[in-house]
């Protein structure tokens, strides 16, 4: 029975350590959307957005506002710039980051 133990004591400790890894390698959501509206030249200069699946859309008063380089060193996949709107590609996070800047404008 003794050897029982161990292997659950093991257990228990390989699954501390995993979950201390996958907790300091996600990013504070939070933060990193408010870079992004900063990086988007603030709520402000923000006119409209959408989502489509990864694809964050946004309409803004003023493009050369806008710091490319820091969004993208956010993580984003890519960017387009037509007239004055922005497709980010994000992954996942698109939907999530849309009702975050939408509750941050109101």
């Amino acid at each position: 029975m003794s050897i029982s133990y161990q292997y659950l004591i093991i257990l228990a400790i390989l699954l501390f350590i995993v979950i201390i890894v996958l907790k300091a390698n996600k990013k504070d959501f939070h933060i990193e959307a408010n870079k992004l509206v900063d990086y988007l030249g603030g709520k402000d200069n923000i006119l409209s957005m959408e989502v489509n699946m990864s694809r964050f859309k946004v309409t803004l008063k003023d493009v050369s506002k806008v710091n490319k380089d820091a969004i993208q060193k956010l993580g984003a996949k890519g960017i387009v710039e037509i007239d004055n709107q922005l497709k980010i590609i994000l992954g996942p996070n698109a939907k999530a980051l849309l009702k975050y800047i939408d509750e941050l404008k109101r």
